[in-house]
């Protein structure tokens, strides 16, 4: 016989204002289970989980809880401001029979003493002061809202460690897939008010998720042609000497009322970007970069990105990821190498901490920067009421300020200020927090289609596998040595054996590598102690001779655009793709002869 549930919810219903937001859900958790939920933001997964853990009461329905059973829940956004110190706030969570062995054990794993100030606590570190508080006591049921935010790869990895040895039934609300996928064996799917189940884990569900949704469209594409017929029938047919059927009016009003009141699932975000002119083939060159601070950051570098390529950067909270993206943006200086950025470079930066972002800014505001009810995208003016609804946000929230906002609707408002601009070089700085799943799957169509170069930095190893084509990794223990290694984050580590842990041989082969191109670099510049009279000519005209050539390529894209170009001259249409080739093979030759100049004028001082 089954064991009955430790806890169970039976037709929850809640409203917030006149929104209904819970319509029936039910859900229900036993011992040593390992369930997420999932759902789009704003779909109620958090609220659910809060009346789960007996934080918020329900309008209607009732809340099973077994006597004597333990619950902890891991808030999005904890408050310390009780305690002095992090040690002190983990501790409190503790009761009667639980054993404290675990504080010090799990404070030293998230990288934390106990020590810490909570008045002057990042983000972080609360978060993962709450982490340590949730999971020391080992409850019977752990609820985790987000656990993954604010993680780096280490820690998430570790994370998974802790709770797959963990005895407790638990429930996950994440936006991190291959997480849920390695923890999860049933999933509960937050859909327009009710808590639909699968019995399985994570995994399985957006198979699952789109063969319902396609089952509930031909259902309701059939409801219309019944409703269709029977209308034809009330209106034409003829019964008993014109006297109509009562039954079927009857039945007739309730195939309508069945359609109105059908909720069909929002709309999708509408991601677009605007696309700058083409960058040169050459984004960004740099060799034997280093840069330290009190220790090493980067060391002897050597570094090459073009157009077209997407480059993951991954690390430890802490090692130097964003001094790195500053040195490959040129915002700061080596010690020692040198940088050299490409020419025609649009940068897009999108920041983690939306820095941009005035909390007192209204939508509207923020995405018109203050002026009047237009946006302009890409050179094209918009309503804002139209961007807002292309982004999943809701024509009454123009007024809304942004500190009303989710921390989901915060991350859609930064894509959506953000993809306004043309550009042709993304820096992407941890652009899944908060996003749910399909805003996730659109930012990673979007990635795809870009036709520049984007740079990623984030910890989310199914995203990584999905939009990098390299990542550069830093090397534990190697004083600043980053690894480039090609494909996503699984490739990187089918190729040095581990995920977040590196083999010294990775990095002793790099040194290898890396010393074999100093010397011939070295070698090279020994050969040239000046530079020539037709060195200086050609760093003065070939900027003009590029630009030329650039104008020709793009009025050559031009006639290629237009519609009806191959089939009124085929012969014309290719000759012109051949002339665009060739051009464009040029104009990358001069690129890397230019660049070589102006490393080489640096360098000599002339």
């Amino acid at each position: 016989m089954a064991q009955p549930p430790l806890l169970s919810l039976r037709d929850i219903y809640l409203t917030f204002g006149s929104t209904p937001l819970l319509t029936g859900a039910s859900l229900s958790i036993s011992a040593g289970e390992r369930l997420c939920l999932v759902g789009r933001n704003g779909s109620g997964k958090s609220t659910l989980l809060k009346i789960a853990a007996g934080l918020l009461e329900q309008d209607d329905g009732e809340r099973f809880f077994q006597p004597g059973t333990t619950v902890r829940y891991l808030p999005q956004e904890p408050d310390l401001s009780d305690y002095a110190t992090i040690r002190d706030y983990v501790e409190a969570g503790l009761e009667g029979a639980d054993d404290s062995y675990r504080v010090p054990y799990l404070l030293d794993a998230l990288g934390l003493t106990g020590d810490e100030d909570t008045a002057i606590l990042s983000g972080g570190e609360a978060r993962r002061a709450a982490l340590a508080r949730t999971l020391a006591p080992e409850p019977d049921i752990l609820m985790l809202d987000e656990p993954t935010n604010h993680l780096d790869l280490p820690a998430i990895e570790w994370l998974e460690g802790e709770i797959k040895q963990l005895r407790s039934a638990v429930v996950l609300i994440s936006h991190d897939r291959r997480f849920l996928e390695n923890l999860t064996r049933r999933t509960i799917w937050m859909d327009r008010g009710i808590a639909r189940e699968l019995d399985k884990g994570f995994a399985h569900f957006e198979d699952w998720r789109d063969e319902f949704l396609e089952q509930e469209e031909l259902e309701q594409h059939k409801l219309g042609r019944q409703i269709a017929r029977e209308q034809h029938w009330i209106v034409h047919g003829v019964s008993g000497r014109r006297k109509r059927n009562v039954r079927r009016v009857k039945e007739l009003a309730g195939l309508r009322a069945q359609k109105k009141d059908f909720r069909a699932v929002q709309g999708g975000v509408n991601i677009t970007v605007a696309e700058g002119k083409s960058s040169g083939k050459s984004v960004m060159r740099m060799e034997n970069v280093s840069k330290s601070f009190d220790r090493p950051i980067v060391s002897d570098l050597t570094l090459k990105i073009n157009r077209g390529d997407r480059l993951g950067i991954i690390g430890p909270n802490g090692g130097g990821k964003t001094t790195l993206l500053k040195l490959i943006m040129g915002e700061l200086e080596p010690d020692s190498g040198w940088i050299k950025l490409g020419v025609n470079l649009e940068p897009l930066i999108l920041d983690q901490k939306r820095e941009s972002l005035d909390p007192d800014w209204t939508l509207a505001e923020a995405l018109t920067d203050g002026s009047g009810d237009k946006v302009e995208v890409d050179g094209q003016s918009k309503h804002v009421i139209g961007y807002m609804k292309d982004f999943l946000f809701l024509p009454e929230q123009a007024r809304t300020p942004l500190h009303a906002l989710s921390g989901g609707e915060r991350g859609r408002l930064q894509l959506a200020r953000g993809l306004r601009k043309p550009s042709n070089l993304l820096v992407l700085d941890e652009p899944t927090n908060d996003l749910d799943l399909e805003t996730l799957d659109l930012l990673q169509e979007m990635i795809a289609d870009y036709k520049g170069t984007v740079l990623v930095v984030s910890h989310d190893r199914d995203f990584l596998d999905r939009v990098t084509t390299s990542v550069l990794a830093l090397e534990p223990d190697s004083q600043g040595n980053w690894v480039e290694y090609p494909g996503g984050y699984t490739d990187m580590v089918n190729q040095r054996g581990t995920g977040v842990q590196a083999r010294k041989t990775a990095s002793a082969q790099k040194k290898s590598d890396k010393s074999q191109k100093s010397q011939k670099r070295d070698k090279a510049q020994g050969s040239k102690s000046k530079m020539t009279y037709k060195d200086k000519h050609a760093l003065e005209t070939l900027p003009d001779i590029m630009a030329k050539l650039q104008a020709d390529i793009t009025a050559i894209e031009t006639q290629l655009s237009a519609p009806d170009f191959f089939t009124r001259d085929p012969d014309g249409f290719n000759a012109a793709v051949e002339k665009m080739g060739k051009a464009q093979e040029i104009l990358a030759g001069h690129e890397e002869r230019w660049m070589e100049l102006e490393i080489l004028r640096e360098e000599m001082g002339s």
